[in-house]
């Protein structure tokens, strides 16, 4: 992986401010072209004041306004794009191409994670839990998942991140809309130019829960309260009423138990670096892993 700076470059003795000057120019892609771009510019804005405040000569960069070629006159780049055209492995198969260092993930592992039906499939070849799940291409595909999942169930792009375009589905008739919302039938994917991949996935009912990975390691689990009846867009980046509790109020031997989970599932796509693994907590304890997110949002929530 080629990371902004190694341990060992870390660990040695240089000043401070030499470090943040031996980093040269950085590029902060932000922005882009997916239905998150919004959180992306909020990412970024918080990445690039605090590496300016660090003494970084950091830059925004928005390849929504810009050419990729642009990039060339940078010496690194720090990735803040949420969703397609940012999360999903093809910016970061442009820097490769450019030889261009980047932060997280690389190709492969940042598609996969993207891919919630590809990442779901290999945690299940592999023995790891996650919510039963239906590839949905049309909206008459939505109620036979509802036949084999019974309601309440979610259905939600399988491309997309953020919660942008998820419904919690409680009846019948909100099927066909949850299905077009997914998609992105009501136009909340600007500029994306292409409909979404939309599956449905199992009701789990529990607590909400999440684990950041930082170079191979998992960090301390969160524990989600998040105001309304799920962890939808709002909760994430609008309201002010949705809580994060760290500690996460586990028994310790549970919480290794779980953040060894979390850390399988990283690494069995191929995540480097730094992400976020999300998963629910049922009743019984049980961990259902929901998602990994290769370039976690970076906002004030």
């Amino acid at each position: 992986m080629r990371r902004i700076a190694s341990k060992a470059y870390l660990q040695t003795h240089e000043p401070a401010d030499v470090m943040m000057k031996n980093f040269g120019k950085v590029a902060v892609l932000m922005g882009g072209r997916s239905g998150e771009r919004e959180v992306s510019l909020k990412s970024g804005g918080a990445v690039l004041a605090a590496l300016l405040r660090q003494g970084v000569q950091a830059a925004a960069f928005d390849p929504a306004e810009r050419d990729l070629h642009e990039l060339l006159a940078f010496d690194r780049v720090f990735i803040s794009l949420h969703g397609r055209f940012g999360e999903d492995g093809t910016v970061q198969g442009a820097l490769e191409l450019m030889g261009i260092p980047y932060t997280g993930s690389g190709v492969l592992a940042s598609a996969l994670a993207m891919d919630k039906l590809r990442s779901k499939r290999i945690w299940k070849a592999e023995g790891l839990p996650t919510p039963d799940w239906m590839s949905l291409n049309e909206p008459g595909d939505a109620l036979r998942a509802a036949e084999q999942f019974g309601l309440p169930l979610f259905i939600k792009p399988a491309d997309e991140g953020s919660s942008v375009g998820i419904s919690k589905v409680k009846h019948a008739t909100q099927l066909g809309s949850a299905f077009r919302r997914a998609r992105g039938d009501f136009g909340d994917v600007p500029g994306e130019g292409r409909p979404r991949a939309v599956m449905a996935e199992r009701f789990i009912a529990g607590g909400d829960y999440t684990c950041a990975i930082l170079d191979g390691q998992p960090l301390p689990l969160i524990r989600i309260e998040p105001e309304g009846e799920f962890y939808d867009y709002h909760a994430k980046y609008l309201s002010e009423r949705t809580n994060y509790v760290c500690p996460a109020g586990l028994d310790p031997l549970h919480e290794r138990e779980l953040a060894a989970l979390c850390a399988r599932a990283f690494e069995l796509v191929g995540g480097r670096g730094w992400g976020r693994v999300d998963f629910m907590l049922d009743a019984q304890g049980k961990p259902w892993l929901l998602e990994v997110n290769t370039i976690p949002g970076m906002t004030s929530h």
